[in-house]
């Protein structure tokens, strides 16, 4: 299929309204754990006086971070309006100045709006290419976009034998009414739980302990696991192949063993670092 033909998919779950709810818990602990995070990925000084794209902005939050760790500045673009104005406006609570350009632009568009027709010496999408309908599609777009020796960072959920099972669930959930996504959030929280209390672990301090995941929520993420329509996976392998051939090299990466349980409560996200190996 040629990139141009490229169409964004008929159902899709509103990732806007998630990140509006999430947007009213952000603090500044959790802007301080979105930093941790971007640091675990790219080291101490990887974003000094860098170019950084931020793909699928969501809230707002890791382009903020990206800022107060350094970055030169900040271009994010996200395809949903509600998640473009909470990037607008989460970060003035926490900076006088947010030198950020923050676009309602969709990454499979044939167009490039003035703003992304320059390379970027980081381009960063954190579990946002595989809800495109186009995954392997929009990973080469992004790839475009990065910079001679610049990074490309990416979270993919990992493949599982029960990948099938999602994408139908996921598909089910964006369509149905609110009550039944409220019901069928609770059913999963309830019983994710209470899973994890058999293996001896605690499920409040768990909870209570989530916003140290790249400062995130425990119920938002349900959300947006149960609704993250479309759906697609990757296992490392696959990753590692697809960036290869467009010229890019395996810096790092985290969490790629298999989905627990063979994927019963999800699959969870890998992270990739690529390098864009420097031409000649």
């Amino acid at each position: 299929m040629g990139e141009a033909l490229l169409k964004e998919p008929d159902v899709q779950f509103d990732f806007g309204a998630n990140w509006a709810d999430f947007s009213t818990q952000i603090d500044e602990e959790r802007v301080r754990e979105a930093e941790a995070g971007l640091h675990r990925l790219l080291g101490d000084s990887a974003l000094r006086a860098k170019r950084f794209l931020d793909i699928g902005c969501g809230s707002g939050m890791h382009s903020l971070a990206a800022l107060r760790l350094g970055a030169h500045s900040v271009t994010a673009i996200d395809v949903n309006p509600r998640s473009v104005a909470t990037t607008r406006s989460v970060p003035a609570r926490f900076a006088e100045a947010f030198p950020a350009e923050v676009l309602e632009h969709s990454i499979l568009s044939p167009e490039l709006p003035p703003a992304l027709q320059q390379p970027f010496d980081v381009v960063y999408s954190w579990g946002v290419l595989h809800h495109t309908g186009h995954m392997e599609g929009a990973i080469r777009k992004a790839a475009k976009l990065v910079a001679e020796n610049g990074v490309l960072v990416l979270a993919i959920y990992k493949k599982s034998p029960l990948c099938g099972f999602w994408r139908r669930e996921k598909r089910f959930y964006t369509q149905a009414p609110r009550t039944v996504k409220v019901t069928m959030d609770w059913i999963y929280a309830a019983s994710y739980l209470a899973a994890y209390a058999l293996t001896g672990r605690n499920p409040v301090a768990y909870v209570r302990d989530y916003k140290t995941k790249r400062g995130m929520s425990w119920m938002i993420d349900v959300r947006d696991w149960l609704g993250g329509y479309p759906y697609e996976s990757a296992t490392a392998a696959e990753m590692e192949a697809m960036l290869k051939a467009q010229g890019f090299r395996l810096e790092r990466s985290f969490n790629t063993e298999a989905p627990r349980a063979g994927g019963v409560f999800g699959c969870g996200c890998a992270e990739y670092v690529f390098r864009k190996v420097t031409a000649g």
